[in-house]
């Protein structure tokens, strides 16, 4: 037999499947929230990688986003805005209202 090597722990992974060890962020993952935007309210629900089973199209930047990697879903705070629901890069979300009007697919 070989000796076994000690493996030490990385203080990164404390965190499990992708949830933040912070207690508030890790409180945030799956709960829903309304943001104020220049474009609007909408609704916001951070999924993370652990959640995410399919694979969707980021309108911010029309590119995959694969299984397992964590996500934004919003929509917009209206009656009936559920039907809006789209998925977005944590990036990309967070840049839309940069890129200008009619510069994503949403």
């Amino acid at each position: 037999m070989s000796p076994r090597r000690a493996r030490r722990s990385d203080p990164r992974d404390k965190g499990r499947r992708g949830v933040p060890d912070r207690p508030l962020e890790a409180a945030l993952w799956g709960m829903e929230r309304v943001e104020d935007w220049p474009d609007g309210e909408w609704k916001v629900r951070r999924i993370s990688g652990a959640g995410s089973e399919k694979v969707y199209r980021c309108p911010g930047c029309d590119q995959e986003i694969h299984r397992g990697v964590p996500h934004i879903v919003s929509w917009p705070n209206w009656t009936g805005g559920e039907g809006e629901r789209r998925h977005w890069h944590t990036a990309c979300w967070r840049k839309r209202v940069d890129r200008g009007p009619g510069r994503s697919r949403y």
